[in-house]
């Protein structure tokens, strides 16, 4: 027979038996009238050889598209009318198992490929369920979703918050050159600046800043690191630019609080908080009410005269005492809003304001661009108390997030590889003077001795700086035409500047003890002046030239300590503070983009 080529394990599957109990319907009822039904062929044709073999072939190629679609979900374990998997429900204990009385349509069904159809309708509706209380997410294959569909991605396929939004900015250095950067919407000016470093090839030592400029307006503050820049840059005017600039003060006051706040200056409205070793806390916590009081020279609005009122800055915003001192809530007028403006510090008040002093602050609605008649000009009557107002405005409105951008990039620096080399960074208690003439070092407790080592290690750069030509010719590197050119090269030094230009550098990159530059002397052709800032002061010192032994020597104290040349001078006063007021720490630096 043609059964004989199947074998055993074939003939007892539960398939194959069903297959031959239950004959299809298809099979049963042929379509159309007058054809015979498959019984009447079995027994017309029990002998006939064929007819069976077609029957059996037919159930086979059923079988076999049942297993297939079957084979993704369980090699063994057959399919129920729901299309689940019956591995869940016991097998009977018998040859067969039991199978309850269903009707002959239903189990037509189970030998039929229907259930396949069945199977992947019921994972197309589990997949529409779980993807239902997702998020919308756009398909990045959308020709697998439909035959109609286009085997690329069209350009409105994505919606239009997946394309990064980027701007041009245009950055100016402080000798007028300038660079176009690409930027991302979201790039705040820490970044910006930390772009700015890498193509310049800068140190980045967290004192970068990013500056709005407007000259129109006289005005001029330095971005929180956290702002966005094209934010900020939606504010401006098309005369206003932003400025790659060196600011050292831009979190001193966090360092040396108390020099930036003067007791007289700095109230609460609890007494109880009022002790000022909780000075940044009461700033920085949002529950405290900190006040900056004191009198500031006031420009009224519409109206070229200054007026000198009793001012006092809150979290809700300035307000001026319309009696005297008094601030009870009806002597109080609201002069400018924290919420939805910013403090600039002017550059030119006096000529452009008429302003009484040079010290004067502005507070510019975001709203405002080249209106002047808007803005709430204010004048200290000296740089000190101008910090103070300045600093207080933005810790009263920014609280926290100063903190925070204070203290990432210490975190950053705290996380460095160790093979890293760190920037120095010392502090004046943190050097000693040592003796390394024996074999080990000790450190020199005696002032006497220590300062006798400085004056001879002074003498042995000057012996190394005549051993630099043996033969004594007039060449390049004569040490007379060496000691008057190699300072130029340094960043420190600013050539050809005037008095007032040193002092506007030194306040424009903060005014922090040790902040300094060196330029040519005014009145003395063949001299240099040091300019250092101490305790927010600007000083000069003149470094006159001298003579010794055929040798040109420089000299900031009379000739008592002698240099070869500006590069060594630097180098001492950086380690020993000598006749300064304090140690050389901070150069102004001006690096073109």
């Amino acid at each position: 027979m043609a059964l004989a080529g199947c074998p055993d394990s074939f003939l007892h599957h539960p398939y194959y038996q069903d297959k031959v109990e239950q004959t299809p319907r298809s099979q049963q009822d042929p379509a159309g009238p007058g054809l015979p039904t498959q019984s009447d062929r079995l027994a017309h044709h029990q002998e006939d050889d064929v007819d069976l073999e077609a029957l059996v072939n037919d159930m086979n190629a059923s079988l076999e598209s049942l297993y297939s679609a079957c084979s993704m979900q369980s090699d063994t374990v057959p399919l129920l009318q729901n299309g689940q998997h019956a591995r869940s429900q016991p097998r009977a204990s018998g040859p067969r198992s039991v199978q309850p009385q269903v009707s002959p349509r239903q189990r037509v069904q189970r030998s039929q490929p229907v259930h396949i159809l069945a199977v992947r309708r019921l994972q197309e509706e589990d997949q529409q369920f779980r993807t239902s209380s997702l998020p919308a997410i756009p398909n990045p294959f959308p020709e697998l979703c439909g035959p109609g569909s286009p085997p690329v991605l069209t350009p409105g396929s994505l919606p239009p918050s997946q394309a990064a939004a980027k701007q041009d900015v245009k950055v100016f250095s402080e000798d007028g050159t300038s660079k176009v950067v690409e930027i991302l919407a979201d790039m705040t000016a820490r970044d910006l600046c930390q772009l700015l470093v890498y193509k310049s090839h800068c140190v980045d030592d967290n004192s970068w800043t990013l500056v709005e400029h407007h000259p129109h307006l006289g005005l001029e503050r330095c971005l929180e690191d956290h702002e966005l820049v094209v934010q900020v840059e939606s504010t401006m005017a098309s005369e206003s630019k932003f400025l790659f600039r060196k600011n050292y003060a831009k979190y001193e006051f966090f360092k040396n609080p108390m020099n930036f706040f003067p007791e007289q200056m700095v109230t609460w409205c609890q007494q109880s908080n009022g002790s000022q070793s909780q000075l940044l806390q009461n700033f920085l916590n949002s529950s405290s009410c900190p006040e900056i009081q004191g009198f500031l020279h006031v420009k009224e609005l519409g109206k070229k005269s200054w007026k000198k009122l009793y001012v006092c800055l809150r979290r809700s915003g300035l307000y001026c005492s319309t009696k005297g001192t008094s601030k009870e809530p009806r002597h109080l007028q609201l002069l400018a809003d924290l919420e939805d403006s910013n403090i600039f510090s002017l550059i030119a008040g006096r000529k452009q304001y008429s302003a009484p002093t040079d010290h004067g602050l502005c507070i510019k609605p975001n709203k405002v661009r080249n209106e002047a008649k808007e803005l709430r000009l204010l004048c200290a009557e000296d740089e000190q108390t101008r910090t103070c107002w300045m600093t207080a405005f933005r810790l009263l409105k920014y609280g926290m997030l100063l903190y925070q951008n204070y203290r990432i990039p210490q975190q950053r620096k705290a996380l460095l590889s160790p093979f890293s080399t760190p920037v120095r960074s010392v502090s004046e208690n943190s050097l000693v003077a040592m003796d390394f003439s024996g074999q080990t070092g000790r450190v020199i407790e005696n002032p006497a001795e220590a300062q006798s080592a400085a004056l001879e290690e002074g003498h042995a750069w000057r012996k190394r700086s005549t051993r630099m030509n043996i033969l004594g010719s007039q060449s390049p590197l004569h040490p007379s035409t060496l000691s008057t050119v190699i300072h130029r090269t340094q960043h420190w030094f600013h050539g050809r500047i005037s008095r007032e230009e040193s002092h506007r550098i030194i306040k424009q990159q903060g005014l922090v003890d040790g902040l300094f530059l060196l330029r040519d002397s005014q009145s003395n052709p063949k001299a240099f002046v040091l300019t250092l800032c101490h305790h927010q002061k600007i000083k000069n010192f003149q470094i006159l030239p001298c003579e010794d032994d055929g040798q040109t020597f420089f000299s900031l104290d009379d000739g008592n300590t002698k240099f070869s040349d500006l590069i060594q001078l630097v180098d001492f006063y950086q380690l020993n503070k000598g006749v300064l007021p304090c140690k050389l720490k901070h150069h102004c630096i001006r690096v073109a983009l």
